[in-house]
């Protein structure tokens, strides 16, 4: 390669850096400092409208869940201005503001007990006491909420750092959904289950830790100005309390995130691991209880029914444990209906129901394409009956050609009649151009034994 023809190559690499580079700057477009901590530390309080506005919000996610209505809770999450405090704090910290960061915690404080107290007395009230699906999957946080807490505390910031506003916001409150584990956490208090209400906050707690990580980073990654002090001591002594209340909130949280990752892998692997070693034709498992316990070891509970497995079955099913990344779990497997066993009959009910709604969805689809097939052929007995008085008896059906050095698929009608006696080639060719044209075939097979 020449010396032109390398200043070139550079030249273009350069080119393409640089376009990479500026498509991807978060500084293009990005709004005056001053303002972007203006607004935020507006949003971070929690008085007149702001705190109307959240009861409200709590009240109708209240609402939806007790109600199990998806949309009704999205609403109520949409009106809610939790993420303010929460964006706050995280500003504070990444500016070294340790007074912003102490506001932004005293109003998330404050949001929290009131939008506690307010479900708790709505579900006080209510006369529905049940606990819907939407509620229940506000009671442990998984691995999902942690990603979904940390890049939407992403989208958040970075959009609340633009000149021109968009519906990112609006899109945030949606997917980290701040609200619906205070809701939760109001239920349990009010219905004395304090594990839902533990398992609510603990939720509530990673969310808003991740959302203000996911800030900071942002805001140290545009180079936001730190807050100046003109005593060196005072801002040792501020980012000292700041380093502080960073460890007690991020510490405990990466322990917890850590806990969450494991017990999501162990139920993954036990889930797969209970769908491929239990298909047997007379047994079925009608109930599983996957407990994880980083301490006391995980375990796996089945419940089932039908022919009773024999021991060697279920030791050779033990040793499996290990393939499935479970070599620590204990298996425990308990047959028939014992009454001295502890059993969830709301389980079972509902694994029984799941499995009549499958096999009924089957033949209603078969049924539906038996019908649509009929529909789509018209009949024609008559007619050929008087076209062609020796012809006994035919068969037609619209059929799936797989070829096989090909992935394509080919549909033809298929055409299968019964003669008396031989038929003459020209009235088999009568015949096949006869079909063709009323059945209205791209393509036809006539087959005539």
């Amino acid at each position: 390669m020449t010396e032109s023809q390398k200043n070139n190559a550079n030249r273009l690499v350069r080119i393409i850096k640089l376009s990479i580079a500026r498509r991807f700057d978060l500084h293009l477009d990005k709004a005056d400092e001053d303002d972007v901590v203006s607004a935020i530390k507006k949003n971070s309080d929690f008085i007149g409208a702001n705190l109307w506005t959240l009861i409200f919000a709590i009240l109708i996610a209240s609402i939806g869940l007790n109600v199990n209505s998806t949309a009704v809770i999205i609403g109520a999450m949409l009106i809610s201005p939790l993420m303010g405090p929460i964006m706050g704090v995280g500003l504070g910290i990444g500016i070294n503001d340790f007074e912003l960061v102490k506001k932004g915690l005293r109003n998330l404080a404050i949001a929290t007990v009131i939008s506690v107290i307010a479900s708790t007395i709505y579900f006080w009230i209510t006369p529905l006491h049940d606990a819907q699906s939407e509620l229940l999957a506000r009671t442990t946080p998984s691995l999902w909420d942690v990603f979904i807490a940390f890049f939407g505390g992403l989208a958040g910031i970075v959009a609340g750092t633009r000149k021109e506003k968009s519906n990112v916001i609006p899109g945030v409150a949606i997917a980290t959904a701040l609200m619906p584990p205070l809701c939760t956490a109001g239920f349990g208090l009010a219905s004395g289950n304090f594990y839902y209400f533990l398992g609510a906050i603990y939720l509530y707690f990673i969310n808003s830790v991740f959302i203000c990580i996911s800030t900071f980073l942002i805001v140290r990654f545009l180079r936001f100005g730190k807050k100046y002090f003109e005593d060196r001591e005072t801002e040792k002594k501020v980012s000292r309390y700041i380093m502080i209340i960073v460890s007690i909130a991020v510490l405990p949280s990466i322990y917890l995130a850590y806990g969450i990752v494991d017990k999501s892998i162990f139920e993954n692997n036990a889930k797969r691991f209970i769908n491929e070693q239990f298909q047997f034709k007379n047994t079925q498992v009608v109930n599983k209880t996957l407990k994880y316990s980083s301490s006391n070891g995980n375990e796996i509970d089945l419940l089932l029914i039908g022919y009773e497995l024999p021991q060697n079955k279920i030791d050779t099913i033990r040793k499996k444990l290990k393939d499935y990344k479970l070599k620590d779990a204990k298996l425990q497997i308990r047959q028939g209906l014992n009454a001295k066993q502890e059993i969830d009959f709301s389980q079972i009910k509902a694994s029984i129901l799941e499995d009549v709604f499958k096999k009924d969805s089957t033949t209603k689809v078969a049924n539906s394409q038996v019908s649509s097939l009929e529909k789509e052929l018209p009949d024609i007995r008559l007619e050929l009956k008087a076209l062609y008085p020796e012809m006994r008896k035919y068969s037609v059906a619209n059929v799936v050609v797989q070829q096989l050095d090909k992935v394509k698929k080919d549909t033809l009608t298929m055409v299968v009649a019964d003669f008396s006696k031989p038929v003459k080639s020209a009235d088999r060719q009568k015949l096949f151009t006869w079909l063709k044209a009323r059945l209205a075939a791209d393509s036809l097979r006539l087959l005539i034994p």
